[in-house]
């Protein structure tokens, strides 16, 4: 039982990392199954239960930033309310387009929502790029917290 537990913990971090980039894949949320399932592979005696929180905490987060990261963009670049609203619409409906619609739904949906509310394109586009550059940013972040986490989690496992 333990051997299958710490095959599948691996195949969902190998998951989890693409995923990471594939947005159809909640690859926070499968890094930290995989490290659930190592944990609890050997009882939690290499992987401590605080260690798997730490890391669900950080998996969280990650999860966060990838969805919250363009509004919050299209925000700081100055969006009105109906502007995040919009970037927040493009995003739900972009999700099933792919990477393509992640990536340019929220950007398109401020840009929209901004220019309908007061036909003013260039306060529209500075909304939109918001979403752009914030879709950016959380996806570094995003990676960044999936490292930290395999770098928590492989130094929990291997330290002795």
């Amino acid at each position: 039982m333990a051997v299958a537990l710490k095959i599948a913990g691996l195949l969902a971090i190998a998951i989890g990392f693409v995923g990471l980039f594939l947005p159809a894949i909640p690859g926070s949320i499968l890094l930290f199954g995989g490290v659930l399932a190592i944990a609890a592979a050997d009882g939690f005696a290499r992987i401590s239960v605080g260690t798997v929180v730490a890391v669900g905490v950080l998996s969280a987060a990650a999860f966060a930033v990838d969805y919250l990261a363009g509004v919050l963009g299209a925000r700081t670049m100055g969006a009105s309310k109906w502007g995040i609203l919009g970037a927040m619409v493009g995003l739900v409906v972009g999700l099933p387009m792919g990477l393509l619609g992640i990536v340019l739904g929220p950007a398109l949906g401020a840009v929209a929502a901004e220019y309908f509310l007061d036909r003013d394109l260039k306060r529209a586009t500075k909304a939109g790029g918001g979403a752009f550059v914030g879709f950016l940013v959380g996806m570094l972040a995003k990676v960044a917290l999936a490292f930290t986490i395999l770098g928590i989690a492989g130094f929990a496992y291997f330290k002795d």
